[in-house]
């Protein structure tokens, strides 16, 4: 049976959010703040948070930045109804709904996170060992609109020290890769790259179908 772009968007949305959420409630409750499991000598999963953009980038108050985001996923999947009912092409359809998964997986974590979740001790290997406990009999570490996101991936792949003659950042360590993310922020990094290399005529293409018919 051939499915419908509907379905496909449907069935890619689903799979990112729970590989999303899942990944980040065992972080939570399984591990403390910044501590680590060693997959690889160049691939760990960190425990981190961050009140932030993606990779803990922080630009504006936490509550504005929630409410940005719900504002743009819904512009989003808005913009996912008009592509498939005009029958553009499924490829760049699900590189949106990857942006668009990855923006509501992030979302999640804003709106809830502070309310289901008690606060994460950080790791200290003296101490007995500790993880959030979701559903807590007592309150949240935070409230509505102001959880704080999950990061788990860390790939640091090699680094090095700037020789001292270099302005700027002669002298200082250079580590890549440094950011550490989630399963959101991957899928919302695929669908714009995947967007850029292959659709980007694409989508200036449906930006300007739209601005003629409005």
């Amino acid at each position: 049976m051939k499915l419908s772009k509907g379905a496909w968007v449907i069935i890619v949305i689903l799979l990112i959010l729970l590989a999303d959420q899942t990944l980040k409630i065992w972080i939570k409750t399984h591990l403390m703040l910044y501590e680590d499991i060693r997959i690889t000598s160049w691939f760990l999963l960190r425990f981190v948070e961050n009140d932030g953009m993606a990779m803990g980038i922080e630009v504006i108050e936490k509550f504005f930045l929630t409410v940005l985001r719900i504002v743009a996923s819904i512009a989003i999947i808005y913009y996912l109804y008009i592509l498939i009912k005009k029958g553009y092409k499924l490829g760049y359809i699900l590189c949106v709904s990857l942006i668009f998964a990855g923006a509501v997986g992030n979302i999640i974590d804003c709106l809830f996170y502070g309310v289901i979740f008690n606060d994460s001790p950080a790791y200290n290997p003296y101490l007995p060992h500790q993880a959030a406990v979701l559903f807590p009999e007592e309150r949240g570490y935070g409230t509505l609109f102001h959880g704080k996101v999950v990061d788990m991936f860390y790939f640091p792949l090699f680094e090095f020290r700037w020789p001292v003659w270099i302005p700027f950042v002669g002298g200082q360590e250079f580590l890549f890769f440094r950011y550490i993310f989630n399963v959101a922020d991957a899928a919302i990094s695929v669908g714009i790259i995947i967007l850029i290399l292959f659709y980007r005529k694409t989508f200036f293409t449906s930006l300007e179908k739209k601005k003629v018919e409005n």
